[in-house]
């Protein structure tokens, strides 16, 4: 459900966010990318809190957590598993549960994409997603068996959740600060494509103090490895407006390692900002490739 208090997107390493990351956003890298980074395999779990509210805005507080979960390699492709639970108070009473499951696989080639996605908000039925895009020449073709049986294609430009991700460490390694990509990850009612703009900030040495240490900044496998600060702005690509502007659905801002795992997300809704301080990590050990 856009833009309210859930999302799909981590970058791969979150993240997720896509997203989301995404996702917004992540141990090997796709074999058709010569100095592709190699994404660590691993758990991860934010704190949600409310960091502030805009406008008229009727949210008094929010809370909540994001369980991530990512694994695979060159020869099995990447598994996602992810979970968002989260509250928000109108300060009158009124509180809003809402529960957020997600599961993908995606071929170490960008190839193949699989997912499925169940969003259920207090005690209404949970609405899902589930299907299936295959990247075929110029074309990808997406099969849906929910919410409902249906076939479609889409442009054969658009990457799928960990290929985002691959692309923004590829673009901060080389020193670049701004990278458009369009993105297909399932979302909404499985036919929605987000064109995004990341916005790669200066890398950050693995080795400088931070004043908001957390379990990746502690962490041995990470201490030696650089960071970058990235936001990754969301737009609905379907959307029209006079003047050319076009504001963002909404927007991630994380720290992403060079190996895929993000820390100090932010979740900007617009009319809400939502912070992720990283709370536990655990690496993962990866199957070698035979």
């Amino acid at each position: 459900m856009r833009g309210s208090f859930v999302t799909s997107h981590l970058p791969a390493g979150l993240p997720v966010l896509a997203v989301l990351l995404s996702a917004f956003a992540a141990s090997a890298a796709p074999a058709r990318a010569a100095n592709a980074p190699a994404f660590l395999s691993h758990r991860a779990l934010y704190d949600l809190s409310l960091l502030k509210t805009r406008g008229s805005t009727s949210i008094d507080n929010a809370r909540g957590r994001i369980a991530y979960n990512f694994s695979g390699s060159q020869c099995e492709g990447y598994t996602s598993e992810f979970r968002q639970v989260s509250e928000l108070d109108n300060g009158e009473g009124k509180v809003t549960l809402s529960d957020l499951r997600s599961t993908s696989w995606e071929a170490a080639d960008g190839k193949t994409y699989r997912f499925k996605i169940d969003n259920r908000t207090n005690a209404d039925k949970a609405s899902s997603v589930d299907g299936i895009a295959e990247r075929d020449g110029d074309h990808i073709t997406v099969k849906l068996r929910q919410p409902v049986a249906k076939t479609f294609k889409l442009d054969g430009n658009i990457v799928f959740p960990t290929e985002q991700v691959r692309r923004i460490i590829a673009a901060a390694r080389a020193g670049k600060s701004l990278l458009e990509l369009s993105i297909y990850d399932g979302s909404d009612n499985g036919e929605k494509v987000y064109n995004t703009l990341s916005v790669i900030g200066k890398p950050i040495p693995g080795d400088k103090v931070t004043a908001s240490p957390d379990p990746s900044t502690r962490n041995d496998t990470l201490k030696a490895l650089t960071r970058w600060p990235v936001t990754v702005s969301y737009y609905d690509r379907d959307a029209r407006t006079n003047s050319g502007e076009q504001t963002p659905v909404y927007a991630m801002s994380f720290e992403l390692y060079e190996n895929g795992v993000s820390r100090k997300l932010v979740l900007d809704y617009n009319d809400f900002v939502i912070t992720g301080a990283l709370g536990k990590f655990e690496v993962k050990d990866t199957r070698p490739c035979k």
